[in-house]
């Protein structure tokens, strides 16, 4: 009976350990709001396989991005507020560049890169590469209500919020949210794995559920 009592009592402290550190996150958190019109979902949902070209015509697709925290945004030269908010996707782009990050406009200009190569060097466009989805397809592929529609999107391909309209991308209110999603990426690239090879038993485990809980928090 002791024996049993001792391990209950280590099971629940270990409970309250876990529990801690959950909360502990969760404040850490709610400091940091999402920015305004972003759309910060309840968990990451997948992202359907969105296929369009580059510059040279070659045909890219968004599992090529797979590693990298993903800014996807659906636009059009022809679209007012895409042009407006492109240059702070640029300097987004450029104060945020690394091997773990990467703003992936792709336009739905019917006429395609000619379209979009001219706007570049009209705006001064230099830290953005450049794509095109002249069927429009991206649209629905990734549930579009309107452009521009920008859709943050995880390592593994999992979609963590979005913007329906403009922003003010270049802001320090954006960089600081983003960052957080940028660095973990332990944390990030691990979800997956550990979620497919998680045992039955493992699954109800109160400190193993109490971490699983915790590393949510930590991806969001």
């Amino acid at each position: 009976m002791t024996r049993r009592a001792g391990a209950r009592t280590f099971g629940l402290a270990t409970w309250l350990c876990a529990t801690t550190l959950v909360v502990a996150t969760l404040r850490m958190a709610s400091a940091q709001e999402p920015p305004k019109n972003f759309v910060l979902l309840d968990k990451p949902n997948p992202v359907a396989e969105i296929t369009f070209n580059d510059a040279e015509g070659h045909a890219r697709k968004l599992a090529d991005f797979r590693g990298k925290v993903v800014l996807l945004n659906v636009w059009a030269t022809w679209c007012v507020p895409c042009r407006k908010e492109m240059p702070a996707l640029d300097r987004l782009q450029a104060s945020l560049d690394s091997a773990d990050f990467e703003v992936v406009p792709v336009s739905i200009d019917r006429s395609g890169m000619e379209a979009v190569r001219k706007f570049y060097n009209e705006i001064g466009i230099h830290n953005l590469v450049m794509y095109v989805d002249p069927s429009g397809q991206v649209l629905h592929q990734v549930r579009a209500l309107g452009l521009p529609t920008t859709v943050l999107i995880d390592r593994v391909g999992q979609e963590i919020g979005r913007v329906i309209g403009p922003a003010e991308w270049d802001t320090p209110e954006i960089a600081e949210f983003l960052r957080p999603f940028i660095t973990n990426r332990t944390i990030l690239v691990n979800q997956a794995d550990r979620s497919d090879s998680q045992s039955p038993s493992d699954q109800s485990n109160p400190f193993v559920r109490g971490i699983d809980w915790l590393r949510t928090f930590l991806t969001r």
